[in-house]
């Protein structure tokens, strides 16, 4: 039983780290636009210091938008930030900014 409660209280733990990366935030590169599913794909960009050992571009993402119009003011290579959540294993952007 003692097992069993700690392996639930560990999964608990990292659903909530990862629900809440969705709520901060976040820079990336817009490499794709679908006006007509209201989709974006965007490469998250990788945060940390310069010349440190994680550099890079982070995971790609598609996200669905709630409001089409968000999708007007940026394209393909923009560099923007965005706030997404999470509804069911689909992301739904909450704000996206052009930089």
């Amino acid at each position: 039983m003692g097992t069993a409660k700690f392996i639930l209280a560990g999964t608990t733990a990292i659903i909530m780290l990862a629900t809440s990366a969705f709520a901060e935030d976040m820079t990336g590169m817009v490499t794709r636009i679908d006006r007509l599913n209201s989709t974006i794909s965007i490469q998250q960009t990788q945060k940390g210091t310069v010349g440190g050992s994680a550099g890079g571009a982070g995971a790609l993402q598609e996200y669905k938008t709630g409001d089409a119009a968000m999708l007007d003011a940026v394209h393909a290579g923009d560099r923007v930030t965005y706030s997404a959540t999470d509804n069911n294993g689909t992301g739904t952007l909450t704000k996206l900014q052009k930089q």
